[in-house]
C-alpha cells in the first residue's frame, strides 16, 4: 500500500485535494472515480515512498522499543492537537489542516501517522474513525471527544478542551520526572554498588553459590512483583499508594481533577453521565479509584444521582460532591465541573510541590537503608569467623 496526492473535481465542481491509500496508481483512481471525483492530477508522495520500508520494520515493534524519530509521545500528541484546534478554529477545513501539520512534523512516525488519517478522511472516514486505528496512541478518552466534536459540529472547541487536558498531564509528568531525577539517579547508583557486593563480595565470603542464589532470588523477586502489580495485584497496589503519606495525596488530587475536567469536557460536549463515567475511570491513573467509578455507575444504572453515590463511597472530597449536586439540581454540570477543575489543579499542584521537596529525601533515605543493610550482611559474617567458635 501507498499514499497518493490527487487533486481532483467532485461532483459539484468544486476543485478539490487530499491524500489517498491504495495498492497502486490504478486502484487510487478506481477508487476515487468511485467516490464520483475526476482526477486532474495524481502522484505517489515520494517521501513516505522511501521511508515506508524502514518504518514499518520498525513499527512493527513494540511502542515501548521504539526510538528516536519512530516513537511517538505524549508531547506529539499535545503539539498536534493544539495545531488541529488553531486550525479549525482559523476556519481551515479538516484535510487541509490535517496536511499542514503533517508538512510541519519532524518526525516520520508522526508524518506517517497523519498521512494514514488524512488519507483514511479523504475515503470517507470520520476523523474519530480514522483515530480508532490508532488506539496506541489515542486514548478513549481522546477518541470521544473527537467524536462528540464531530457529532455536534464543535471539533474546534473540543480539540482545544483536548490540548488543555493533555498540557495538563504533561504538565503533571513533567514535575514528577524533574523531582524524580536527581534522587533516582544517585539510588542507581547505589543498587549498582549492590549488585557488585552481591556478585563479586558475598560469594568470595560466604562462597560462590550462595552469592549467586541471592542474586537469582533478587532478579525472581522482582519478576513476580512486576508481573503482580501489571496483573491481579493491581488494584491493591494502587490502592496501597494511595494510603502511602503524601504520594496518596498527590496521586488522589490528581484523579480528582481529572475527573472533574473530563467529566465536564465530556457533558459539555452532550455525552450522557453513563457514558461520560465509562470514559473517565481509564484517565485516573488508578485502577482502585477507577472500581470506585465502576460501583458509582452501577448505582447511576439505577436512576441514582451522581453526587449520592460519590459522596457514599467515601473516597471523594466533599467539595466535588457539592459541585456535582449543584450541578445536577441547576442543570449545569458540565460548566461547575470544569470551573472546579482549575481549583482541584490548583490543589494537586501544592500537593505536587509538597512532595518534590519531600521526595528526594525520602529516596536518599531509601539509599542509605539499602546500602546499610548490604553492610551489614557482609561484615557479620566475617566478624563472626574471626571470632571462631569460642569468640564469645
Amino acid at each position: 500500500m501507498g499514499y497518493f496526492s490527487y487533486k481532483a473535481v467532485n461532483q459539484a465542481g468544486e476543485h478539490i485535494a487530499g491524500t489517498v491509500e491504495a495498492a497502486d496508481r490504478r486502484s487510487a483512481v478506481t477508487g476515487l472515480t468511485g467516490k464520483g471525483h475526476f482526477v486532474t492530477e495524481l502522484a505517489e508522495q515520494a517521501e513516505a515512498a522511501a521511508e515506508r520500508g524502514g518504518l514499518e520494520k520498525v513499527l512493527e515493534l513494540p511502542r515501548f522499543l521504539r526510538f528516536g524519530t519512530y516513537r511517538i509521545t505524549g508531547k506529539d500528541i499535545l503539539a498536534m492537537t493544539s495545531q488541529l484546534s488553531t486550525a479549525l478554529r482559523a476556519g481551515l477545513p479538516l484535510l487541509s489542516a490535517l496536511h499542514i501539520i503533517r508538512d510541519q512534523q519532524h518526525k516520520v512516525a508522526m508524518r506517517q501517522m497523519l498521512d494514514g488519517l488524512a488519507g483514511s478522511v479523504s475515503g470517507g472516514q470520520s476523523l474519530s474513525e480514522a483515530m480508532a486505528g490508532h488506539r496506541d496512541i489515542f486514548s478513549g478518552l481522546y477518541l470521544s471527544m473527537i467524536r462528540v466534536g464531530e457529532t455536534g459540529g464543535i471539533l474546534d472547541e473540543t480539540t482545544s478542551q483536548l490540548a488543555q487536558i493533555l498540557s495538563r498531564d504533561e504538565k503533571i509528568k513533567t514535575s514528577m520526572k524533574n523531582a524524580s531525577a536527581y534522587p533516582t539517579f544517585v539510588l542507581s547508583l547505589g543498587l549498582v554498588s549492590a549488585v557488585l557486593v552481591i556478585v563479586w563480595i558475598l560469594p568470595k565470603v560466604l562462597g560462590l553459590l550462595y552469592g549467586w542464589l541471592v542474586v537469582v532470588l533478587i532478579i525472581a523477586g522482582g519478576y513476580y512483583f512486576g508481573t503482580w502489580v501489571r496483573g491481579h495485584g493491581r488494584v491493591k497496589w494502587d490502592a496501597f499508594k494511595l494510603r502511602v503519606p503524601i504520594l496518596g495525596s498527590v496521586l488522589k488530587t490528581i484523579a480528582v481533577g481529572r475527573f472533574a475536567r473530563t467529566l465536564g469536557a465530556l457533558t459539555k460536549g452532550g455525552v450522557t453521565i453513563l457514558e461520560a463515567l465509562g470514559v473517565v475511570r481509564d484517565t485516573l491513573g488508578n485502577e482502585w479509584l477507577a472500581r470506585q467509578i465502576d460501583e458509582v455507575t452501577e448505582q447511576v444504572k439505577t436512576g441514582t444521582s451522581l453526587a449520592s453515590p460519590l459522596g457514599s463511597s467515601g473516597h471523594f472530597p466533599p467539595l466535588l460532591v457539592q459541585i456535582v449536586s449543584i450541578g445536577e439540581q441547576t442543570g449545569r454540570l458540565d460548566e461547575l465541573l470544569l470551573n472546579a477543575a482549575e481549583t482541584f489543579d490548583g490543589e494537586a499542584d501544592a500537593a505536587i510541590a509538597k512532595f518534590i521537596a519531600i521526595f528526594p529525601a525520602v529516596l536518599i533515605l531509601l539509599l542509605a537503608l539499602v546500602i546499610g543493610f548490604i553492610i551489614a550482611a557482609t561484615l557479620l559474617p566475617i566478624v563472626m569467623m574471626s571470632l571462631g567458635p569460642g569468640g564469645f
